[in-house]
């Protein structure tokens, strides 16, 4: 790659403009007489070479699909930072310093991620900067080990929380909060909810918690920065952001504002240093990439602006694919996990005969790829824009507009009688790609439909499904933690035994075998 920052500036030059941020390298662009050129996307070759192929992706900021799109000023920072190496303490002072005074806080930590910046704060608020106890986690003995959170804010990437060694205690009123607090509570966790009401959000929880003294932290992972911070003017100590969502910066960076003692403690329980967060090491390359990042966002990102180009692109995707008799859409407004309008695509399944599952098996296997949250039985799904490139929008609307206009009529199915009365008490036998379970299902069959509970090793929830002569699925969703874990069941019957394969969540594939129990 043509390091295109190099051939521009000078090193006398770098130096003047006050070092590596993007606004100093743009003022020394613009001093020498040059503009930035614009850069020019590479083939994807590095991933296409393993056998990858690339896609347009159509649900934002998810991670597992690479995340938000990379602002062309973070990608030239990240590449100039490569060339040279710098003491991390010294470039996380400078770093913590220079955001700090651009978001208007007492002091920032870039982290590896949101995730880290939760583990992180909580080992700040169990642990402090005192070496004996940073090198006992995640052994709490004698520490604080309590961090209340209310029911509310309760999801599953709080287990970077519980990652630390510490119990969540659960709370769902301001009375419940304040019988929880004792001399083992070491913080509390709140969901970021500037886009929704919430039960015993962030204001009920300061209310109760600063006058003891409590710290509070705000995941705010899907958020973006305002000044003055509104989760810190509610009462936060510290609040966690993502890098790599609409903020636009590396993809695996994060960050850590607020207390200046809390983040600079989450910073000496972080690598380099020999603390618990040693595995959650960030480079000097996305350090510098989170500091352009939010250098890019003050100085010249129009969010509103950006919005209103989304709004352009829905527009002509819903002219086209509403076209198609049964089609509708609607713009979602910004929400917990999205701050930014979105675009709900609905079909009538009386007239298309495609479920949201189908749709995202052709999308995806069609040319070009597209990536979208379409899934399952039902029909409809959320188009998210973060992460498109500005010509994509022509051809997700063609390729939607094609695959609504070809897809094929509704054809009702009549499931077949069941083979079996499935009724009953099934112990079943789970063989994951590593290690095995037992479970057991209690079923009751109406019919073709199918309920009951799922009792897996630890937890238990409600099954659903049904059966078409032989074949069954099954569907249960066990809670833990505000989360909810999927396992999907299908397979056949054949009297008192049932076997097939196994989809637990968003984990490795599983097979089962299942007996009837027919003995008290």
């Amino acid at each position: 790659m043509k390091n295109t920052w190099l051939t521009k500036i000078s090193r006398r030059s770098l130096l003047r403009s006050g070092g590596w941020s993007a606004a100093g390298l743009l003022a020394a662009n613009e001093a020498a007489g040059a503009a930035p050129a614009p850069r020019t996307e590479p083939p994807p070759d590095v991933y296409t070479r393993l056998g990858v192929k690339p896609f347009i992706n159509c649900t934002a900021t998810y991670t597992i699909n690479g995340g938000s799109r990379l602002l062309p000023e973070v990608i030239e920072a990240v590449e100039q930072a490569s060339y040279y190496h710098v003491n991390l303490d010294e470039l996380m002072e400078a770093a913590g310093k220079r955001l700090a005074e651009l978001l208007g806080v007492e002091w920032a930590l870039v982290t590896s991620g949101a995730a880290a910046a939760l583990t992180l704060a909580t080992c700040a608020c169990v642990a402090g900067t005192d070496p004996e106890k940073m090198k006992q986690l995640p052994n709490l003995a004698g520490l604080k080990n309590e961090v209340l959170i209310p029911r509310s804010s309760q999801n599953q990437y709080f287990h970077a929380i519980r990652a630390a060694g510490v119990e969540m205690v659960e709370v769902d009123s301001a009375e419940e909060l304040q019988r929880a607090i004792g001399p083992r509570t070491a913080m509390a966790i709140v969901l970021g909810n500037r886009f929704d009401q919430v039960r015993l959000g962030l204001a009920e929880v300061a209310a109760v918690l600063r006058p003891a003294g409590i710290p509070i932290l705000v995941d705010a992972a899907a958020d973006y920065p305002i000044v003055p911070n509104p989760y810190i003017g509610a009462g936060a100590d510290m609040v966690a952001y993502s890098g790599g969502k609409i903020i636009r910066g590396p993809q695996s960076a994060g960050l850590l504002i607020g207390r200046e003692d809390l983040v600079r403690a989450a910073w000496a329980n972080s690598a380099p240093h020999h603390a618990f967060g040693r595995m959650m090491k960030v480079s000097k390359e996305e350090i510098v990439g989170m500091v352009t990042a939010i250098e890019v966002w003050f100085a010249k990102r129009n969010l509103e602006a950006e919005y209103q180009e989304w709004r352009s692109w829905y527009d002509h995707i819903s002219r086209r694919i509403t076209a198609v008799d049964g089609v509708t859409t609607k713009v979602t407004g910004p929400q917990r996990g999205g701050p930014f309008p979105g675009l709900l695509i609905s079909w009538d399944p009386a007239k298309i005969g495609l479920t949201a599952g189908e749709l995202y098996e052709i999308l995806l296997r069609g040319e070009p790829r597209i990536m979208t949250h379409a899934g399952g039985p039902g029909h409809s799904f959320l188009l998210r824009p973060v992460a498109m490139k500005p010509h994509e929008y022509k051809l997700v609307a063609e390729r939607l507009y094609e695959v609504f206009r070809n897809a094929p009529k509704p054809k009702p199915h009549q499931p077949a009688p069941p083979a079996s009365d499935v009724s009953g008490r099934w112990d079943v036998h789970v063989k994951y790609q590593l290690g095995e379970a037992d479970h057991m299902l209690f079923l009751e069959a109406r019919g073709n439909r199918i309920a009951g509970t799922h009792v897996a090793t630890r937890w238990r929830g409600e099954v659903k499904g049904s059966i078409d002569g032989d074949r069954i699925t099954l569907a249960s969703s066990i809670p833990f933690e505000g989360a909810n874990l999927i396992f999907e069941f299908t397979g056949t019957v054949s009297g008192d035994t049932m076997s097939g394969s196994l989809q637990p969540d968003e984990y490795p594939k599983a097979s089962w075998t299942a007996r009837r129990r027919t003995s008290a």
